[in-house]
């Protein structure tokens, strides 16, 4: 980086200026996402993410998951309806 000249004080006080007003905006723009990192980490946002990844998950599976239970379900009818 190179260094600035500066050929009064006035400039000198202008760019300090700009650097805090620049400081305050990250500042504040940290604040606000630490707000709103804060407010998304609740019980019931985090069971909802929770619950809504495995249910994509299951709607994928689910015509497996089917076609491995029913072999025993059919079965299980069969058998009851003979009295086993």
């Amino acid at each position: 980086m190179e260094k600035k000249k500066y050929s009064s004080y006035a400039e000198i006080d202008r760019d300090l200026e700009v650097l805090k007003l620049e400081k305050e905006i990250n500042y504040q723009k940290l604040v606000l996402s630490f707000q709103k990192t804060k407010e998304s980490i609740t019980p019931q946002n985090i069971v909802n993410g929770f619950v809504s990844s495995y249910t994509g998950y299951v709607k994928k599976s689910f015509p497996e998951i089917l076609q491995s239970i029913l072999p025993f379900i059919i079965n299980w009818f069969i058998n009851k309806k003979r009295g086993d």
